[in-house]
């Protein structure tokens, strides 16, 4: 995978970023946005594909991208396709602040450092260039305002910020109502951003606990209302790159 183009966790993350503030919308469900990113981004880089409500790994090779590699090769590593709400749901190890760090190396946002009441050092960040910001916004408002079916891309951007909540973020207001609907819609024009999209909801609103089961087969008496479900295999959560910057607090 080339580093020419932003990838979707970079981009969800400077939609996230206010101009003014520093801070970040939707700071917990940001979260779960990046990493749901991940697998939309793996997915269109042939890395992985879902597999129902699971993802699978079909082509193990690295993209070039460390933190992407990082959480493919934790998905390998399982060995089974994992369901996308189990990985989006597992503990996010930094995942914000690699990519907020990321994007600072690249000269992208700039951090500001501050005190909390005074006492606590903490740290905004800021965006360099707000022209790259407007650019990906722009390509919501194409799809939202033309109705014509995006890219792959754009239509997981939409998923995914609708997804965290960045509706009322991007298009606040009464006069923005429609045009949060829309950025609802577009939801169903890319499977696996659709998926993803609805697996970063189930987690916030609690719907992680147990994939569906089939009918029982014949002459085998289906668990009653008490019947604890089997577990599920612990979760693979991708570790990130601890950099120096983490140290800081960020303030959302």
């Amino acid at each position: 995978m080339g580093r020419s183009r932003r990838t979707l966790p970079e981009e969800l993350l400077l939609l996230a970023l206010d101009p003014t503030t520093g801070t970040t919308a939707q700071p917990q469900s940001l979260d779960l946005g990046l990493a749901g990113a991940q697998l939309v981004e793996l997915a269109l880089a042939g890395r992985i594909a879902p597999d129902g409500d699971r993802i699978a790994v079909v082509a193990p090779r690295p993209t070039g991208d460390p933190t992407l590699d990082c959480a493919l090769e934790l998905l390998r590593r399982r060995g089974a396709p994992v369901r996308a709400v189990n990985w989006i749901g597992g503990p996010r190890l930094g995942l914000r602040q690699t990519y907020l760090s990321h994007l600072e190396r690249c000269g992208m946002v700039h951090a500001v450092e501050g005190q909390m009441c005074g006492v606590l050092p903490t740290t905004r960040y800021q965006a360099t260039d707000t022209a790259i910001s407007r650019e990906i916004k722009a390509r919501l408002d194409s799809a939202i305002r033309t109705g014509v079916p995006p890219d792959p891309r754009t239509a997981a951007l939409a998923a995914l910020a609708h997804a965290v909540g960045f509706g009322k973020h991007l298009y606040p207001g009464n006069e923005g109502r429609s045009s949060r609907s829309r950025l609802r819609d577009l939801i169903r024009h890319d499977p696996m951003g659709g998926l993803v999209a609805h697996a970063v909801m189930d987690v916030q609103n609690g719907a992680a606990a147990q994939p569906r089961r089939s009918p029982a087969p014949a002459g085998r008496q289906a668990p009653g209302p008490g019947a604890r479900p089997a577990p599920e295999p612990a979760r693979g959560v991708p570790a990130q790159p601890r950099h120096g910057s983490m140290a800081r607090a960020a303030v959302h």
